[in-house]
């Protein structure tokens, strides 16, 4: 075994015991286990590890612990990502995904998705998993994830949007809340017979899930959402 020197800093330390919080402390690590399984072995997912730095120098999560080893763990801060942001979340987030979901956040959601599905979405689709379960975060298969702290939606989106630095990239109210599919414009005469007579009076655009078939329009619930929203990210 290899005893190495641990500090975690920042809102790591909220995954350790409290003795092991915000002070440096001696760990003895399983044979040839490399940082992720050491940082992980004390509860914190990898996930979670945005810098390592073993001796003063920056590490990665492959390398082997030796004996006598100084290591220091760094939360994120912001995480910068290319491309388009794709989400999954577990089923204690819903109030959190629909939020995502009126940003323009491509969110996958359902209460009866098993953590085996989500690794499989995780490693063939690349989506960021957002849970408050630390063990799930330390499957091989998600390399992209974000451990939920906030209880309350509104908190966990502030969270999210912070890390992810969703202002960026946000198109709000372009997805189905419900499906999560691209809302599509469609003309008002096509959908006059099923609209209510005084939203048909007051509003001309209009758009249609192609899932559900659900209709949106900018009404006094959309310009709430937007406050809201505003207030949020």
């Amino acid at each position: 075994m290899a005893t190495a020197r641990f500090r975690f800093h920042g809102e790591l330390a909220d995954f350790l015991p409290r003795e092991r919080r915000n002070a440096a402390f001696d760990y003895a690590c399983a044979r040839a286990a490399t940082l992720k399984n050491a940082i992980e072995a004390l509860g914190v997912p990898h996930t979670e590890a945005a810098a390592i730095r073993v001796n003063g120098a920056s590490a990665t999560l492959d390398r082997i612990v030796r004996d006598g080893d100084m290591i220091e763990v760094h939360p994120w801060t912001m995480q910068p990502l290319h491309g388009p942001l794709l989400f999954v979340a577990d089923a204690h987030l819903g109030g959190l995904a629909r939020f995502l979901r009126m940003l323009g956040y491509d969110t996958l959601h359902d209460n009866a998705l098993a953590d085996s599905e989500i690794r499989r979405l995780a490693w063939e689709e690349r989506r960021i998993v957002l849970t408050r379960d630390r063990e799930l975060l330390k499957c091989r298969e998600i390399l992209r994830g974000g451990y939920v702290h906030a209880l309350k939606p509104e908190a966990q989106l502030r969270e999210v949007a912070a890390r992810y630095a969703l202002a960026e990239q946000a198109r709000p109210f372009t997805l189905c809340l419900i499906c999560n599919i691209a809302l599509e414009p469609i003309q008002k005469s096509m959908i006059a017979s099923e609209l209510p007579s005084e939203v048909a009076a007051r509003h001309e655009s209009f758009r249609r899930c192609a899932g559900c078939a659900r209709i949106y329009w900018p009404g006094s619930h959309f310009e709430r959402m937007q406050e809201a929203l505003s207030k949020l990210v």
